[in-house]
């Protein structure tokens, strides 16, 4: 029997500034001592989904299927000998908010590696991810630091806009929630569900990862987290797209290797 999952990544920009009533800015800065402090304050509103939007979700489908393959023997009598290997199937989505489009996805090109994607605005895209979610329900979730930033944000987002997730993926406990959301997220298995600042558990960003494991860093080609905003408000939506689809690619790699030396259940 196959086995099927579902790696997704988002990229969030802030909202405008302007968006917010006076009180609102004025908590956002409390407590800043001088520009600095007030442009990093602002800087870190892309971090929270009371101030930000996703601009862009990653999605790669994957069914692993076990093929057999025959050998046969002659020594007097015939054998027949039965060999399984592990056969990908990848599908690769994603979808880029384009506020300014109706209620409706615009088709746009494929990317180099073949991911389809389409333009649409955020409330779209965010009822898509859950009719996807709905409809993949045997699936398991792989996500990098999915249970701290993106499936919150995600229902949090959901919430904001009217929209009611098609299932509760924070449900379980914060060291027992596979089962209950089928969901793995990587950065709580590689530091063991016991993520220290210091230690062999110490907690590394998603770059150093990929890197000591020897996989292509989705920051390779120039472009970080720290640049969408600024490539979102360019209209450079492709070149979002095609780095969130770089993170993706990255996590599904990073699985593999966990799945196959650190995997015990």
């Amino acid at each position: 029997m196959g086995q099927s999952y579902i790696v997704f990544d988002i990229e969030t920009v802030a909202l405008d500034w302007d968006s917010f009533s006076e009180s609102q800015q004025e908590y956002l800065v409390r407590n800043a001592k001088n520009d600095e402090e007030i442009q990093k304050k602002k800087s870190e509103m892309a971090l929270y989904p009371l101030t930000s939007q996703v601009v862009c979700l990653g999605l790669q489908f994957v069914i692993i299927n076990d093929e057999a393959e025959q050998t046969n023997e002659s020594n007097g009598t015939e054998t027949t000998k039965e060999k399984t290997k592990n056969v990908e199937s990848i599908t690769k989505y994603a979808y880029a908010t384009d506020n300014s489009l109706a209620d409706a996805m615009k088709q746009a090109n494929s990317l180099s590696d073949e991911t389809k994607w389409e333009k649409a605005p955020e409330k779209i895209i965010l009822t898509k991810f859950w009719d996807i979610i709905d409809k993949h329900k045997s699936s398991t979730l792989i996500t990098f630091n999915g249970r701290n930033f993106d499936i919150p944000f995600l229902m949090l987002r959901s919430a904001i806009l009217g929209i009611r997730p098609s299932k509760n993926l924070m449900a379980g406990t914060k060291y027992n929630y596979a089962g209950s959301s089928g969901h793995i997220d990587l950065i709580d298995e590689l530091t063991f569900y016991n993520p220290s600042s210091y230690g062999a558990t110490k907690r590394f960003n998603f770059d150093f990862y990929t890197r000591a494991f020897g996989i292509t860093s989705p920051k390779s080609e120039g472009i970080d987290g720290s640049k969408v905003a600024e490539l979102f408000r360019e209209g450079r939506l492709e070149d979002i797209t095609a780095y969130c689809m770089r993170d993706v690619h990255a996590t599904w790699e990073l699985f593999k290797v966990w799945n196959k030396y650190l995997r015990f259940t």
